[in-house]
């Protein structure tokens, strides 16, 4: 049993799966992963996660503005909030700060990071965050704006254990993607290896960021298997057990019942 705990379902690449979308996420059980939570990055694809959402019991929405897909952007708490009442929508992102990207954005980023938190705590659903060369101003407003009340998930991590250690104490998850098998992410690993077993998630990004040994691939919720093994074995943990870890854990953040 694995979750992928942040995905794009609506971007993958399905011609590897016979253009099927049905076959893609058949190929991703045949590996164990049985939980998905397809993520939005903008109001206009909003209505496509959640239309995934409602096409398969064991696949859930988040929905949110991305920090990178601000520009023309409008949303407000009011609009956050009236569609997270969807009942397949879990939580509220991504949403966060990236000036490795668009540092000329940042006052624009700012603002809606914090509508989002706000419409977090309004709805309380935990907070899908993307941060990126942004360690300080993150946290700075998870702080201020109170997300210590919902808690969330710090996703595709590739920052700073003080940095995680500090998230977790409000309450937040710690998410690793392909990146942690890549070559140049020694540094990485050894965060990986320090992040309490109760608050780590495994996650593809899909279609970015395909792991070793598939990277040139585009990546798919498949394979989130070779993240966990990844991770398991820097954690010298076995392979099922820590599959079973952090699928309990994705469903605690996002009060998903196992049945689900």
């Amino acid at each position: 049993m694995l979750a992928d705990s942040h995905c794009h379902l609506d971007r993958i690449d399905l011609e590897p799966f016979d253009n099927s979308f049905e076959k893609a996420i058949g190929e991703a059980n045949k590996k164990g992963v049985t939980h998905f939570l397809c993520v939005a990055i903008n109001t206009e694809n909003q209505q496509a996660v959640i239309d995934i959402a409602e096409s398969h019991p064991n696949i859930y929405a988040s929905v949110g503005v991305h920090p990178l897909y601000t520009k023309g952007e409008t949303a407000s708490v009011d609009s956050l909030s009236q569609v997270a009442a969807h009942p397949k929508v879990v939580a509220i992102g991504e949403t966060g700060l990236d000036y490795f990207y668009d540092e000329e954005s940042k006052e624009k980023q700012l603002s809606l990071f914090r509508t989002h938190v706000q419409a977090a705590v309004e709805v309380g659903l935990p907070l899908i965050i993307h941060t990126r060369d942004a360690r300080e101003d993150t946290m700075k407003v998870l702080k201020e704006e109170g997300a210590d009340k919902v808690g969330g998930v710090l996703h595709c991590f590739t920052e700073s254990l003080e940095m995680a250690l500090e998230a977790i104490k409000m309450g937040f998850y710690v998410s690793f993607s392909g990146i942690v098998t890549f070559n140049n992410a020694s540094e990485l690993r050894e965060v990986a290896k320090r992040i309490p077993a109760d608050r780590i998630l495994v996650e593809t990004d899909s279609p970015y960021l395909t792991p070793k040994p598939y990277r040139g691939k585009p990546n798919s919720p498949m394979y989130v298997s070779e993240v966990a093994k990844c991770l398991a074995e820097l954690r010298g943990v076995e392979y099922r057990d820590f599959c079973e870890q952090t699928t309990q854990n994705y469903l605690n953040l996002f009060k998903i019942k196992a049945g689900d």
